[in-house]
């Protein structure tokens, strides 16, 4: 598919699920890429950590790929970068801190040097890419330079949101006003492409200065050590937690890579300058248990990060009866049960929990339906195209957008191609959206052979079997390992059964191996069905001896 004389959109990833945003634009001829991001995993993948969005469309076409603009540093906007930008083999564009964040991540992959990544100046922050005009228009979000993208074509102009919020009292950065959103929308808008994670929540996310409020009042009654987890990325609560460090009197100790670097890059390009020098974990340990505060990753659970780590008691920072860890960030639906098994840890050892049920700890970085209502008014788009949502969110955004004003809307999910215009919008065709799987070094189709290999193995068990033939076919011997098979107090019993399937299916005979082992295969399952009512995965090794 190249583009015509006309403005096309496809998403190929983050229309239809939260995360892993891949956003393309085209227009005679060319295509612009907007974010490129991850998402992780679940137990439907065994074994894999990260998901990558299949970008084989735009890879068969990336001669006419223009470039990639990044709207903000967030994993599921930038995250995908170190695994497929070199082979897209286009410059990236981005403001200076997410230019810092995806520096380290294409250096720590050991491509920086085959990826080429514009630094756009973050107050005039526009350039051009073939037919494609962007200017960077900064949103409040909960990391530095969230940042929309008003993107110009010869077809009209597009507000793409990114993601965000409105925050009447930020903690870093300076995002556009309601005067001079309203400005952008007098210009003209045909399309308001919109994040819509918050659709369903009737108020809007908060400030975060009232966050600060909330902490100061849960931290100042605490009596022993505090432990805040929250998200890495939220840069800005950071900023809240070194206010709250200092308004509580406590010394502040930060546990995990991704906040080391989060710290580090933030700092580089002017945020963050007055948090608190963190102590390390000896200081912390050694200071009376009231003038400490812990910030650790892993609030979603995460059985590696620092608070998972902690919780088991596997970490140089320990927690005790009497303290408190107060879970500051959101609760991602999928994550319940993880997050739940180090919440028990810690209240097996007494140790008090807060999260944002009990106490105003947190706010959202995503528009509730207020914010959303001001954004339609300030824009006044012809088109609304909701993005970044699973379907029911992306849905009802455009019902709501239709309720306030807007004249048309279109709800698409990932592989959907959309003419925005002329005549639009339309979806005139499906092209392929799939997903990818990191696997230790390697890439690999996320339904393809191996992990669908895995989740049998891992629902069902496996069963190796080894015959030995002699010249004449007769057997000779057998052998069965199992994994995984529910034979426990019998299983020497089992394997005696599944030997003599093995032998007896061999025995009759055939001249062509792959039938004989398919036969053995067949007579092994079917023992371990009688078994155990499970049809495991059975390989077959024929030995002529």
């Amino acid at each position: 598919m190249t583009p015509g004389n006309e403005l096309l959109f496809l998403a190929l990833g983050g229309s239809g699920e939260i995360g892993m945003n891949v956003n393309l634009y085209g227009c005679q001829g060319k295509w612009v890429m907007v974010d490129c991001g991850i998402t992780f995993a679940d137990p439907a993948y065994p074994g894999i950590d990260l998901i990558l969005p299949d970008l084989s469309f735009i890879e068969e076409r990336a001669d006419d790929l223009l470039g990639i603009v990044l709207t903000h540093g967030h994993e599921d906007h930038i995250g995908a970068l170190p695994y497929l930008a070199a082979d897209l083999g286009v410059p990236l564009y981005a403001t200076p801190f997410t230019a810092g964040l995806i520096r380290g991540k294409l250096e720590e992959e050991g491509v920086s040097d085959q990826v080429k990544l514009h630094v756009i100046d973050r107050e005039h922050g526009q350039f051009h890419l073939g037919p494609f005009g962007f200017e960077y228009v900064p949103l409040a979000h909960s990391i530095p330079e969230g940042n929309a993208l008003l993107i110009e074509t010869p077809h009209g102009r597009i507000f793409h949101t990114g993601d965000w919020k409105l925050d009447e009292e930020p903690l870093l950065g300076t995002p556009s006003t309601a005067a001079e959103l309203e400005a952008i929308g007098d210009k003209g808008i045909l399309a308001l492409v919109c994040d819509s994670t918050n659709v369903f929540n009737e108020d809007a996310s908060g400030s975060e200065a009232a966050v600060r409020e909330g902490l100061d009042a849960v931290i100042s009654e605490a009596t022993g050590r505090v432990l805040v987890t929250t998200f890495a990325s939220n840069a800005a609560r950071l900023a809240t937690l070194g206010e709250v460090a200092r308004d509580t009197g406590r010394r502040i100790c930060v546990a995990g890579r991704s906040l080391d670097r989060i710290l580090r890059v933030a700092k580089s390009v002017g945020y963050l300058r007055d948090f608190p020098e963190p102590i390390d974990f000896d200081a912390a340990m050694a200071l009376p248990p009231r003038e400490v505060m812990i910030v650790a990753t892993g609030g979603q659970g995460e059985a590696r990060a620092a608070l998972g780590r902690i919780a088991f008691d596997q970490h140089p920072l320990k927690l005790d009866e009497g303290d408190l860890v107060v879970f500051s960030s959101k609760q991602i639906p999928g994550n319940e049960i993880a997050i739940g098994r180090i919440q028990n840890a810690l209240a097996a050892k007494n140790i008090r929990m807060i999260t944002d049920r009990q106490a105003h700890v947190h706010v959202s970085g995503h528009p509730g339906r207020p914010e959303l209502a001001l954004m339609y008014k300030w824009i006044r788009p012809e088109i609304i195209l909701p993005v970044h949502g699973e379907r029911r969110h992306m849905a009802e955004q455009a019902r709501f957008a239709e309720e306030l004003g807007v004249p048309k809307s279109i709800v698409q999910e990932n592989g959907t191609l959309v003419r925005l215009a002329p005549n639009g919008p339309a979806a005139i065709g499906n092209e392929r959206a799939g997903r990818l799987v990191v696997d230790g070094d390697v890439i690999l189709p996320a339904d393809g052979a191996t992990i669908n290999e895995r989740r049998r193995i891992a629902a069902y068990g496996q069963i190796s079997v080894a015959v030995a033939l002699d010249k004449a076919g007769r057997v000779k011997d057998s052998a069965v390992r199992l994994q995984g098979i529910p034979v426990e107090e019998d299983k020497d019993d089992f394997i005696a059964e599944a030997c003599d399937a093995a032998e007896d299916a061999a025995g009759k005979g055939t001249a062509d191996e792959d039938k004989l082992r398919e036969a053995i295969r067949l007579a092994v399952r079917r023992k371990a069905v009688e078994w155990t009512g499970k049809k495991p995965v059975v390989d077959v090794m024929i030995l002529r001896v």
